[in-house]
């Protein structure tokens, strides 16, 4: 063999070998990040009237991404960037929640497309390499709220997949078992199933953290909710965009709040109102000692910027001054706080939600 080709082929196989033990670094540095960032979110769980909880403290500031991006299709018309998890790190974020779509991707027998869960591994995989926290949110609300019983078939199939899928692995990763229950699924329904999917991850995950949601309706019906009393790896979240008059007016796919605003929000009888909801919350989390998660809030971009800042702020101080983790709705598509197109945090919005430190 010609002594060029000896050289070549040695260094192929050199390169190889590096490129092998870089990814060998990689795995490694992924599973340790994973490993640290589980450790303080398996603590017992607090009562929020006694600080915030080693949940709370983990979990502490989010944002909502990837809920309507084209990354789950291939990329295509996908502007979220994974170096973009950088840039949540670094504004002061710990977490964030990944707005699955799960049955967009099943087939007729309710099996989830290896393509797509390769891709959510991936992304799973960078956002703990970029040291936040990843939720996976089972975000299918529009069928949810009106068939309740095909949700449940599709509901239950999923969480069996995920679960098994990622018993073991990840132990950082927390899962949220629905968005927004509600619609046509009344209480009593909501319980069953939440129970069946609790059971289901609890096969292949028993100590797995796991965010369960309250009723999404304005009474915000938390004292329905019924829970196992033995499993204190839960998490109860609650999504707060009250009032929607406010919060969503001039959304152009809504045909009433297309129609509103301006409008202004942060007068005494707004704060008292919105104080009210969050002290109800509070008062159960401290009876029944368990952690609470604020998985959403926003202020849609019609809305004046004074009161939009004022109601963001609210919000987030509340919820910390309670002892509770946050996720803002969202990070781009509407109600963004990262302008996409430039590459940049809308600095008002961000300001609002976290402060700059003085």
């Amino acid at each position: 063999m010609p002594a060029g080709a000896v050289v070549a082929r040695r260094a192929a196989r050199i390169g190889a070998a590096m490129i092998a033990f870089r990814s060998l670094l990689q795995r490694a540095f992924v599973m340790l990040a994973a490993a640290a960032l589980a450790l303080p979110l398996i603590a017992p769980a607090k009562a929020a009237g006694q600080g915030a909880s080693p949940v709370a403290v983990a979990l502490g500031r989010g944002i909502n991404i990837l809920g309507y991006d084209g990354i789950w299709e291939g990329y295509q018309n996908a502007p979220f960037r994974l170096e973009n998890l950088a840039a949540i790190r670094k504004a002061g974020f710990s977490h964030v929640r990944i707005n699955f779509f799960g049955f967009r991707h099943m087939d007729s027998g309710n099996i989830l497309d290896d393509a797509v869960l390769r891709r959510l591994d991936a992304v799973i995989e960078q956002v703990l390499a970029s040291r936040l926290v990843p939720i996976l949110d089972e975000h299918d609300t529009e069928l949810c709220q009106r068939d309740v019983a095909e949700c449940g078939v599709k509901l239950k199939a999923f969480w069996r997949q995920i679960a098994s899928r990622y018993a073991g692995k990840y132990p950082a990763l927390v899962f949220d078992i629905l968005n927004e229950p509600g619609g046509n699924m009344t209480s009593a329904e909501w319980n069953a199933l939440l129970g069946d999917c609790l059971a289901i991850i609890r096969d292949a995950n028993p100590k797995r953290n796991v965010v369960v949601a309250i009723l999404n309706t304005e009474e915000l019906p938390i004292d329905q909710l019924v829970l196992p009393a033995g499993d204190r790896n839960l998490i109860v979240t609650f999504h707060y965009y009250l009032p929607l008059r406010f919060t969503h007016q001039g959304a152009p796919w809504s045909p009433t709040f297309s129609k509103i605003g301006p409008l202004s929000w942060g007068s005494a009888e707004d704060l008292a109102t919105a104080s009210a909801d969050f002290d109800k919350i509070r008062s159960w989390s401290e009876k029944e000692q368990r952690p609470i998660y604020l998985g959403e809030f926003g202020v849609y971009e019609r809305a004046p910027a004074e009161s939009r800042a004022k109601y963001l702020s609210f919000m987030a101080r509340r919820a910390e001054r309670n002892g509770w983790a946050w996720a803002y709705w969202q990070f781009d598509h509407d109600f963004a706080a990262f302008d996409g197109a430039r590459q940049r945090w809308k600095a008002d919005i961000l300001r609002a939600i976290i402060p700059p430190v003085r």
